[in-house]
């Protein structure tokens, strides 16, 4: 980081990392210095679309470049520790797209080589950043609904025309990964210490139709390790409610003096605080802020919103959550969720972590 405060980034990746170009080129706490894709005619094309003129389709290029602070990376999932790795061992900070990694094998060599780099790693968990879920974090910190009593998160959506893509129709494709992981994550924000998951899934008649191969309809209930319970749910190939009455995704907190919920993709947030005043909140003046392309299909606005949260956590010295520890539990939440479909019994998220040798990061951290 310059003497400025400002963050030199690379990034990895041209697909969604389309949203951190627009991200970094609109914020002055970050300075875009390189792009790279292994597709060199979608370099070309981003190159274009955000009139920038620096990218290269070898990774080694990002790593070697002594201005390059952190490494932006939004590769596919299976490439996430390699690409970490490589990051690190070159002394650059990290920023990666959930999911962290898709093996938790390779969780412990990452911890190693982090420690020995004393570079920081940021999970991307770009949901936490968004307008309304700021203001239930900051008014649930500020005490305004009392001591959490329950949580309940959810992302219900029409993805049909998502099996367009060929590779949805894979076995290896699961929206437990690719869409709940989202609400999973708000739960694990406020109730890190999950300690139990029970679930149940199924492939719905429209998921079957479309050629799906795994569970498109979900459900599961958490119990934390003091006893609170939580419940997370994703429906994803049926139509859903117009956007007046539901939202895509939302994260309820239900506590002993109020409840506050945050909507998603709608910059609206409702509350009844502990003097029983009711307030629901809008921002449609940040809307251009948040989304930048085609409607709503990109969120580049929570990337700088996150980028920037970053820069500021490098430069004063502070934590940056979710990071490495906390993002390599939720990859064993993730697993201990898709394990309990496969079984249809619970799974304690403590033995996941063990069976990878990870046991010591069973008592989490509240961020």
């Amino acid at each position: 980081m310059n003497s400025s405060g400002v963050l030199v980034i690379g990034i990895l990746g041209l697909g969604e990392g389309r949203s951190t170009m627009s991200a970094a080129l609109q914020s002055e706490k970050i300075r875009l210095k390189t792009i790279c894709d292994s597709n060199e005619e979608l370099c070309r094309q981003r190159c274009l679309e955000f009139r920038f003129d620096s990218y290269t389709t070898d990774y080694q290029h990002l790593l070697n470049d002594p201005e390059i602070d952190a490494i932006a990376i939004y590769t596919p999932d299976h490439l996430h520790a390699e690409h970490v790795k490589r990051a690190l061992q070159h002394n650059k900070h990290v920023v990666c797209t959930k999911p962290f990694i898709d093996d938790l094998s390779e969780a412990e060599e990452l911890l190693r080589i982090q420690r020995q780099s004393g570079c920081r790693v940021f999970v991307g968990q770009s949901s936490r950043f968004f307008e309304p879920m700021k203001r239930q974090r900051q008014d649930y910190e500020a005490g305004l609904i009392g001591e959490l009593i329950t949580i309940e998160a959810y992302y219900h959506a029409d993805h049909r025309w998502f099996l367009q893509k060929g590779w949805s129709l894979r076995s290896s494709f699961k929206w437990l990964y690719g869409g709940l992981s989202h609400p999973a994550d708000f739960i694990r924000w406020y109730m890190p210490d999950i300690e139990e998951v029970m679930g149940y899934g199924m492939l719905s008649s429209n998921g079957k139709k479309g050629g799906l191969q795994n569970h498109d309809t979900m459900h599961f209930i958490f119990r934390s390790a003091e006893g609170r319970i939580a419940r997370v749910s994703g429906c994803y190939t049926g139509p859903v409610q117009p956007v007046t009455r539901d939202s895509e995704m939302s994260c309820i907190l239900r506590g002993t003096e109020g409840c506050s919920q945050g909507d998603y993709m709608d910059l609206r947030y409702a509350i009844t605080d502990k003097t029983g005043e009711e307030r629901i909140i809008t921002w449609e003046h940040k809307l251009k802020h948040y989304f930048r392309f085609e409607g709503k299909s990109h969120h580049a606005g929570e990337y700088q919103n996150y980028l920037e949260y970053f820069a500021a956590s490098i430069e004063q010295g502070f934590s940056a959550y979710p990071d490495l520890e906390e993002g390599i539990g939720t990859i064993a939440l993730l697993q201990a969720m898709d394990t309990s479909l496969q079984t249809g019994q619970p799974v304690r998220v403590g033995d996941i972590l063990h069976r990878y040798g990870l046991g010591h990061l069973n008592k989490a951290k509240q961020p």
